[in-house]
């Protein structure tokens, strides 16, 4: 419960005061640069817009963007909610969907607690079983972004087989 209020209280704050601005001020809604492995797992592992809600992929490729201080990158569904507010409620699942994807702390290899810490790192929100992981995180991340990759990978491909 306290994580739904966390997300809930950023995304209002996102909501309200944050502009969102595309990751590169380019507009990638039929062409532009590849994403990267990492970044198709990102948006996979998102699903949905967090602004309309709908499915990211329905309307074109999904479309990165840097939101809040710490620069998150989420995926919006088409240039059209590049100018809406950021629903809370899909805000929450967005955030779930990640959570539930990680489900193991990259740095200690343990199940993730009730209520994770997290830190920002290349844009995407990793939770953490503690803070002392968030300092061993920062000081070389890419080994723990590999990681979640894994993660992320393995989620999708058991999402797959239940289909």
């Amino acid at each position: 419960m306290k994580i739904a209020k966390m997300f809930f209280a950023v995304a209002l704050i996102v909501a309200v005061g944050q502009v969102v601005k595309g990751y590169d001020g380019h507009d990638h809604s039929q062409e532009g640069p590849q994403p990267s492995k990492r970044e198709q797992l990102r948006a996979a592992v998102q699903e949905i817009c967090p602004v309309s809600g709908e499915r990211l992929g329905e309307h074109g490729p999904p479309i990165k963007v840097a939101i809040g201080d710490q620069g998150q990158h989420v995926y919006f569904c088409c240039q059209a909610c590049l100018k809406g507010k950021i629903d809370p409620q899909h805000w929450a699942k967005i955030h779930a969907n990640f959570a539930s994807a990680q489900r193991m702390c990259p740095v200690m290899g343990k199940p993730l607690p009730q209520n994770p810490k997290w830190t920002i790192v290349d844009g995407q929100v990793i939770y953490i079983c503690c803070p002392s992981c968030s300092k061993k995180l920062a000081a070389d991340p890419e080994p723990y972004l590999r990681k979640l990759d894994g993660f992320y990978t393995a989620s999708l491909q058991a999402k797959q087989a239940r289909r």
